[in-house]
């Protein structure tokens, strides 16, 4: 059975989160990866398999060592999608932030 992980639930942990942000910069092993948390090293990689089935991460062997890499453009898919919602946000923030610039209150 294939499994389909939602990448909204998947950013949704902040343990997944970090772990982009680590690998933001440059690759990194999973050791690696898992030497920035206290938490056991299955775990972490339960956590990777999770991002890379979502394909916010790639991974690249280079001899016995598999390197993780962020996929740039599913990330930014996945900002695309966010780019109207947070539009019309702001626009609300904005209007409200005048309304409550001219708000003269009763005496």
């Amino acid at each position: 059975m294939l499994l389909r992980r939602d990448v909204f639930q998947a950013i949704a942990d902040p343990t997944r989160r970090t772990i982009l942000m680590l690998v933001t910069a440059q690759g990194m092993t999973a050791g690696a990866i898992a030497a920035n948390f206290d938490t056991a090293r299955p775990t972490v990689s339960k956590h990777l398999q999770i991002l890379t089935e979502c394909e916010l991460l790639q991974q690249h062997q280079t001899g016995r060592e598999v390197y993780y890499y962020l996929n740039a453009p599913k990330l930014k898919e996945i900002a695309d999608f966010i780019e109207p919602f947070r539009k019309m946000w702001d626009d609300r923030f904005n209007k409200l932030e005048t309304l409550m610039k001219n708000y003269k209150p009763k005496k």
